[in-house]
């Protein structure tokens, strides 16, 4: 994936009128030309073989989606690109199957997501922002498919997407608690697979480019795209997150005594792994912090110094603080004091 940098100048107008709760500029005007993310239903496809006469429908498959059906074996269901014999014998028995409830699922799938306008729509929304400020990116045609639990978002060699729509059946879906655990069902809802789609893509075409590697730059990295993030999609911003709005409500609550305790520590100039691992990654709680503390937390807190640093500085246009890398001026000149 390569980063892509446009110099875009945001009429000042444009760029100082305030939105939500925290001030976030509004940095779109109100008719944008609207883009279309393509989506592909790979998944009914999936789902419609006649299992009776795989022989033909596997070879039918890799025909009609030349540009998907290699990177779906591979990526998706763990087995060689072009082993057609053994997907001839596995795909067969991947449909029926009701002992790891994949049947069950397909099913779900098909009844969940028979109505993609929702997502369809999200989607094009957040797109015709992200082309309104960098016009030259490529907007991906996002296949959809079933994995038998094995994957959610796929990045595919021509720059397109995927996502495994088995993975977004509700927080509640009863085959989950086999394979994830409680913490990763937050975000396993149809609700969240247009945030996914767009946070992913996002942090696929901006990779982090930190004059050094430590705490402080991963946080205010993901800070950035986060607060991007936001300004793409029309959600609140718990669920941009991927928090609940009671993970939320507790980092605001406890915001001040985490960043104390992150400076009392000297947590934001480190670079050991394990401390990036419990400030950044996913999991039950941020353990550098407390057992009550979200995951994530580190990013979270990137993110507030970085909406404080963009509303000292209303002259800075989004891409100018996407190309930034210089994290201690960021931080100086965010004047974040929770």
């Amino acid at each position: 994936m390569s980063g892509l940098r446009c110099n875009i100048f945001v009429l000042m107008a444009v760029a100082v009128v305030m939105t939500g709760c925290h001030n976030r500029r509004q940095y779109y005007p109100r008719h944008l030309t609207e883009q279309t993310v393509r989506i592909v239903r790979f998944d009914q496809a999936l789902m419609a073989i006649d299992s009776l006469n795989a022989p033909a429908a596997v070879p039918a498959l890799y025909a009609e989606y030349e540009a998907f059906m290699p990177d779906f074996a591979e990526q998706a269901l763990g087995v060689d690109r072009r082993d057609t014999n053994y997907l001839i014998s596995a795909l067969p028995l991947f449909l029926a199957d009701t002992l790891y409830g994949f049947a069950q699922t397909n099913r779900c799938v098909a009844q969940t997501f028979a109505d993609m306008r929702g997502i369809q729509k999200e989607l094009n929304t957040a797109f015709s922002r992200l082309v309104y400020l960098y016009p030259d990116i490529h907007i991906p045609t996002l296949y959809t498919f079933v994995s038998g639990f094995n994957a959610s978002v796929l990045f595919l060699e021509d720059d397109n997407m995927a996502v495994g729509l088995d993975m977004y059946l509700g927080a509640d879906y009863p085959y989950y608690n086999q394979v994830v655990y409680n913490y990763q069902k937050q975000t396993m809802r149809k609700e969240c697979v247009a945030g996914d789609v767009v946070s992913g893509y996002v942090f696929a075409h901006f990779p982090f480019e930190g004059k050094k590697s430590r705490l402080l730059e991963n946080m205010l990295y993901r800070g950035k795209l986060m607060y991007l993030c936001s300004t793409l999609l029309d959600e609140p911003e718990y669920e941009v997150m991927g928090y609940t709005r009671e993970q939320w409500q507790w980092c605001e609550k406890y915001e001040r005594q985490v960043w104390n305790r992150m400076m009392d520590k000297r947590d934001l100039f480190k670079s050991e792994q394990f401390v990036m691992t419990s400030y950044l990654n996913d999991g039950p709680f941020t353990s550098e912090i407390s057992q009550e503390a979200p995951p994530r937390i580190g990013t979270w807190v990137g993110w507030r110094i970085i909406d404080s640093y963009m509303r000292h500085h209303p002259e800075v246009s989004m891409q100018d603080l996407i190309a930034q890398t210089d994290a201690e001026m960021l931080l100086r000149e965010s004047y974040y004091k929770p």
